[in-house]
């Protein structure tokens, strides 16, 4: 079973390997049946999910505080 950060990463990867196709074979806006298949939004949506993906990444990182005491 994938941990967490391997399942980040994973979705991470599928998306930006999305977005880098819609990006290379850009598609156009369209309606079908009343219903809008809008490409820009899409991609947008993926950009905003790669965001997303970064900041749980960077807060899975080790991190370190620093203090200072005084007497």
């Amino acid at each position: 079973m994938a941990t967490d950060t391997e399942q980040l990463q994973a979705i991470r990867s599928n998306s930006l390997a999305q977005l880098a196709e819609l990006r290379t074979a850009p598609k156009p806006t369209y309606s079908i049946d009343g219903q809008t298949v809008s490409w820009t939004a899409y991609a947008e949506s993926l950009q905003r999910t790669v965001d997303w993906c970064d900041g749980k990444l960077s807060d899975a990182e080790p991190f370190e505080i620093r203090t200072q005491g005084t007497t």
